[in-house]
């Protein structure tokens, strides 16, 4: 066996990870490793420079590339300007994004299907039936799709939506998350209307203990800007003595972008990040700098949250701020990528809150605490 190289049991020990020889030879039927030369015993024989380049494909994959995305990726020669490799990145986004809005087509149909709860089955299982049976090769045909359809929808005005029971059809299978995370992670779907959402939900595995003990201890809540508290339950906020603050108090300020100009703007704002109280609830929804400087703030023991809700919208500083935040020694729950918004930040901590208190049934004595 030549001195130097590796078998391929030997290669997959030196990447680690959960990386198989079976995934190797897989890597060499779609190109994306050359195949090595064979010692006389004919064993597959590999050297460094294939070690280097497997850990850039399992670094790639890590980071959600596809497998061909990384086959263009690492095809790219080095001395290739950076115009090139972004244009061919480009088409591959445009491809993705293509067969993603084909998915959820087909995505919406499925849930058109199987979201219905009870007092819909009945016309479902016709639908389901006729379907079977459907010609659609002529116009007439489509018309009796249109027809299917809209005997569906018809039943849609004989009572009101009976949410859970639809999402018992449309969730993947959470019965090894605690009922609350269960509840937070319904609630999340429901306020944006994607079950696609559930696999970039994120929680620490202390999250939803350290939620409880500081909302029980009527901790302070610290929100990037004021559409956000707009969005938060503040009857049972109230009812657990826990005060909201706003981070950028302006009340112009409703979007991402006016968020992020105005925190890097006026230096106020960044200086009132370090007035977050300690055992405090931190709740990003909007600005993705405001998560990277209250991260540099926790890194430091500046600030100690007891819990960050964090989702930031972004499609650069977002993502990264996220992951920096994962790296953090604090509970947190995210969403991971570019997901998010201050709806959903508002809504997971309203879901927390739920958890601990029943709605009061009057909201008159607000007036004399707000």
């Amino acid at each position: 066996m030549n001195a130097g190289c590796l078998t391929i049991k030997e290669l997959t020990n030196a990447v680690g990870g959960s990386l198989t020889p079976r995934m190797v030879r897989h890597y060499h039927q779609l190109g994306l490793l050359p195949q090595p030369v064979r010692s006389p015993s004919n064993y597959r024989l590999y050297t460094q420079k294939d070690v280097i380049r497997l850990q850039r494909i399992v670094a790639l994959k890590q980071q959600g590339f596809q497998l061909n995305h990384i086959r263009h990726i690492l095809e790219v020669e080095p001395e290739a300007d950076a115009t090139t490799l972004t244009a061919q990145l480009q088409q591959q986004y445009r491809a993705v994004m293509q067969q993603i809005s084909q998915l959820r087509q087909t995505a919406s149909a499925l849930e058109g299907l199987l979201g219905r709860d009870r007092h819909c089955q009945i016309m479902q299982a016709e639908v389901l039936a006729q379907l079977k049976l459907l010609e659609v090769e002529t116009q007439a045909g489509l018309g009796g799709l249109e027809k299917l359809w809209s005997g569906l929808d018809a039943q849609v005005h004989t009572h009101s939506e009976a949410f859970q029971e639809s999402l018992q059809h449309l969730l993947p299978d959470l019965s090894e998350r605690s009922e609350i995370e269960q509840h937070l992670i319904s609630q999340l779907v429901l306020a944006c209307g994607d079950v696609s959402l559930v696999s970039f939900v994120r929680l620490s595995r202390d999250a939803i203990a350290a939620s409880r003990e500081a909302l029980k201890s009527g901790c302070d809540i610290f929100v990037d800007i004021p559409t956000v508290a707009a969005a938060l339950d503040q009857t049972r906020l109230v009812h657990l003595g826990c005060r909201v603050t706003t981070l950028i108090d302006n009340p112009h300020v409703t979007t991402a972008t006016e968020a992020e100009q105005e925190f890097w703007q006026r230096q106020e704002w960044q200086e009132k990040l370090q007035q977050v109280t300690k055992g405090s609830v931190l709740v990003v929804g909007y600005a993705p700098s405001v998560l990277l400087e209250a991260c540099t703030a926790i890194n430091k023991q500046k600030i100690q949250p007891a819990l960050a809700i964090a989702m930031p919208i972004g499609f650069s500083h977002a993502p990264a701020a996220k992951r920096r935040l994962m790296q953090q020694n604090i509970p947190y729950i995210t969403i991971e990528g570019t997901l998010g918004g201050g709806l959903l930040a508002a809504t997971s901590l309203n879901a927390l809150v739920e958890s601990l208190i029943e709605k009061p049934d009057c909201h008159c004595y607000l007036k004399d605490n707000i």
